[in-house]
């Protein structure tokens, strides 16, 4: 692969850059940063300095920064961790050594956000307010988590990711790295499939579908083969519609409240209903 620098007008890169390679200096001064602090540095980017987050980083159309938590651990074994006030099981990040690692990683003005399973659910919208802004500093968890009081002291916004507990931060941090940055202009090369992805206006999206016609005796349906634009966006937004009801009544519920005639809401009630009848009876085999 050649090793001539490639110029993006703001800063020059290699072709045969490595993605660790993506978070060296020099980085743009202005474009949107993640700044994350982590006891695991080497895990970024990972998945982000792959396909488009990865190209945008290159680019210079967003920043990703690491701190290591562990530099600033106390005593000869730098210790980042100690035993739970009021007993209990496993270890919590001191709040000594989480406040020093904030203040080098800087990100004056930035939200801080902690990621956890306690936090508020990690939603479409707000990764759009997050890309909308300069940027954030995320903080990977570990152990039992981080002393209350240096969330408080930073007024740490906590963010969950999901119900479920992983072994740290790090996982859930590059889910809404990705999440957002896919959300900055110019990252996606299609800015248009934005407005008809899952979410994109309270609905999960509609079935896709591609060539060929016919795959193993299933027909894409016939209104997408019709070249009537119409008709396929009205099918397209009562599957979206359907699909929503069906899976995520919280969705809907919220959907419904400002889009929904009570009539159609019926009649997809009924939809739904007729294919699940169906699903069961040709899954269970005692039908």
């Amino acid at each position: 692969m050649s090793e001539t620098p490639k110029s993006h007008g703001r800063l020059s890169i290699r072709a045969s850059l490595q993605p660790r390679d993506l978070m060296a200096e020099p980085q743009v001064k202005g474009a949107w940063a993640a700044h994350v602090v982590t006891l695991f540095p080497e895990a970024f980017p990972g998945i982000l300095g792959l396909s488009l987050t990865g190209r945008a980083l290159a680019e210079g159309l967003w920043n990703l920064r690491t701190t290591d938590l562990r530099p600033f651990g106390i005593g000869k074994h730098r210790n980042v961790d100690d035993t739970p006030a009021g007993g209990g099981a496993g270890m919590v990040i001191r709040p000594d050594v989480m406040d020093a690692a904030l203040r080098d990683a800087g990100g004056g003005g930035l939200p801080v956000i902690y990621l956890s399973p306690r936090g508020k659910p990690f939603t479409q919208a707000r990764a759009r307010e997050l890309a909308q802004g300069p940027g954030m500093v995320l903080i990977c968890g570990r152990f039992e988590g981080v002393d209350q009081r240096v969330l408080d002291a930073h007024q740490v916004e906590e963010i969950s990711i999901g119900d479920y507990v992983l072994t740290g931060g790090e996982l859930a941090a590059q889910v809404l790295i990705d999440a957002t940055v896919r959300l900055i202009p110019r990252v996606l090369g299609n800015q248009d499939s934005l407005a008809e992805e899952s979410f994109s206006d309270g609905l999960l999206e509609h079935p896709q579908y591609t060539k060929p016609a016919l795959w193993e005796g299933r027909a894409i349906p016939e209104v997408l083969l019709s070249g009537n634009h119409a008709a396929i966006a009205t099918w397209r937004r009562d599957m979206a519609e359907r699909l929503t009801k069906e899976r995520r009544p919280d969705l809907w519920r919220a959907y419904g409240e400002t889009h929904m005639d009570p009539t159609k809401d019926r009649q997809l009630s009924g939809a739904s209903d007729q294919s699940r009848t169906y699903r069961e009876q040709t899954e269970d085999p005692k039908r």
